[in-house]
């Protein structure tokens, strides 16, 4: 659904948070989990005369939490089988995104991701995925036993910024393999870029199989005329977004907005609650229920000052023309065909593009997200990110090139004015420095050029076995092209894998791993977080 930006308050119903308030009124007395028993452990021991500051400070700053920190009771509902104000919060969310059913997550999008595959694959089956996608979908495929068909993504055109694979791509895939079960794309991409899929959405119903949507990052696309279009406006069958990156939801709440017909809905809600924990905390999902009533309650204001502050930002860092510079942030639906060469299975030339893949790719950027990189590019993102740290201001990422910010809402004008005031402090010190003679790398491309990487891969078998550590050897880095990796490697942020276990390694993956490791980034999966060997299976 789409908000306007003059709706006045609307009244403020959230059943979850309401119910578990009221349980907290009526002073009740714990015979049951949690053991902090409403908080009454911490507060007896905390404020003990024996005890000191910290443990005082621990008891008063949980304490005001912990009274709806409870369990299932007669009263509270159950998330595994919901009846009563857990079902009217999912209801009332459902009703706002314009889902048929919406799921609330404790788990985060891991949690969603997983679910959506284990619903639409069994053991062995052929699922169409975009080739860089968040490692929750890759646990996923493990999980189901599945095999993945990776199509590689295409490229934004100002920026080099991997987007959705091209529409052609996914049909050829479609068309290579009838008997695929579904297809998972993630938009939007960290940095903002979204790509509309309504044309997916109607491919896919034509093979007959559900378009699966990873939408982590736009779980406010909608509910301002601002920002792009969600997934699931769009034709998705199911969406999985993380309501606590965009929205004033607690770490690890998330939803999961699914459309009947395609979707396995008595599956799916199996899956959940093997993914899910038995016991989920009612602190998140009251934040859930209590973000959801907010935008619904404040509708499109609750982004102006968010949209604002952006703004602000882009203009101080536009009319100073220094250093630091802004990326191009698309505040409007552009048409654009993203620039990445294709080839197909079995041909040795490169080829004109068809047709089917000639489509214009309309991409948004979402304004609430800013890139920052150095104009002259002699400092990596990574510097700046601990410039920004340094003077008090946490951005969401960093790469090699670029600091990635994320503004929230209701942000106030002293926190806008305090990053400028950074920015201006950093521009000075940067000008001060006596300036390398070579400048920042520039991403190699991983995915591969011409001859390097199909554009519609083989199935690739995934399962929960390991690989037989006596065929698995360390090689140093600079020699592993042309390898199999024994090991999934994922910078974190954004937990993008760049090389999965089993994957041949090439030479663009070897230079980006070392660009990776030149920059200090961190890294998950690698035997050496390092990234000065890698270990691979001996052939």
């Amino acid at each position: 659904m789409r908000m306007s930006v003059m709706n006045n308050y609307k009244r403020f119903t959230a059943p979850i948070f309401q119910q578990l308030s009221k349980h907290a009124d009526e002073k009740p007395v714990s015979f049951h989990v949690p053991g902090h028993r409403y908080g009454e452990a911490w507060k007896q021991h905390g404020h003990n005369h024996n005890n000191g500051l910290l443990e005082r400070e621990a008891a008063d700053r949980f304490g005001r939490l912990l009274p709806i920190d409870v369990t299932e009771l007669s009263t509270t509902d159950d998330l595994h089988a919901p009846e009563g104000v857990i079902a009217e919060a999912q209801r009332l969310a459902a009703a706002m995104y314009g889902a048929d059913e919406t799921m609330l997550l404790v788990g985060g999008s891991t949690a969603g991701n997983i679910a959506m595959i284990l619903a639409a694959c069994e053991p062995g089956d052929t699922i169409i995925v975009q080739r860089n996608v968040h490692k929750s979908v890759i646990n996923g495929l493990r999980m189901a036993g599945a095999k993945a068909v990776f199509v590689r993504p295409s490229y934004e055109a100002s920026d080099g910024t991997a987007i959705i694979p091209r529409l052609g791509d996914i049909e050829n895939a479609l068309k290579q393999y009838p008997e695929a079960k579904a297809v998972l794309l993630s938009t939007p991409n960290y940095y903002g870029y979204a790509t509309s899929i309504n044309l997916y959405a109607e491919l896919a119903h034509r093979h007959g199989v559900p378009l699966l949507v990873d939408e982590a990052h736009g779980a406010h696309y909608g509910l301002h005329e601002a920002f792009p279009h969600s997934a699931l406006s769009q034709g998705a069958d199911a969406v999985v977004q993380s309501t606590h990156k965009t929205l004033p939801a607690m770490t690890m709440g998330a939803m999961l907005h699914v459309r009947r017909g395609r979707i396995d809905m008595e599956r799916l809600r199996e899956m959940l609650t093997m993914v899910q924990s038995s016991s989920p905390s009612y602190p998140i999902m009251a934040s859930l229920d209590i973000a959801r009533a907010m935008a619904e309650s404040a509708g499109g204001l609750m982004f102006e000052s968010g949209l604002a502050a952006a703004e602000r930002i882009r203009g101080h860092l536009y009319s100073r023309a220094g250093r630091l510079s802004i990326g191009d942030n698309r505040l409007k639906e552009e048409s654009m065909i993203a620039s990445m060469p294709i080839r197909q299975q079995g041909e040795r030339k490169q080829q004109s593009l068809p047709l089917n893949n000639k489509h214009e790719m309309k991409v948004r950027q979402d304004p609430l997200r800013i890139v920052i990189r150095d104009r002259l590019s002699l400092v990596s993102g990574y510097e700046l990110q601990r410039m920004l740290e340094s003077h008090g201001c946490w951005a969401e990422m960093a790469d090699e090139r670029r600091v990635l910010l994320i503004v929230g809402p209701f942000i106030s004008d002293e926190d806008t004015a305090r990053f400028i005031a950074a920015c201006e402090a950093i521009e000075k010190e940067l000008n001060n420095r006596e300036q390398p003679e070579q400048k920042s790398e520039s991403f190699a491309n991983i995915y591969g050029e011409g001859e390097e990487l199909l554009a519609v891969s083989e199935p690739v078998p995934f399962s929960l076995h390991r690989i037989n550590r006596d065929l698995i050897d360390t090689l140093p880095l600079q020699e592993a092209t042309g390898c199999r990796s024994a090991e999934t490697v994922i910078p974190y942020p954004p937990g993008i894998p760049l090389v999965y276990a089993g994957e041949t390694i090439t030479a663009g993956i070897v230079t980006e791993l070392e660009s990776l490791s030149a920059r200090g980034a961190k890294v998950q999966g690698a035997a050496n977080p390092k990234l000065q060997t890698i270990r691979i299976i001996r052939s």
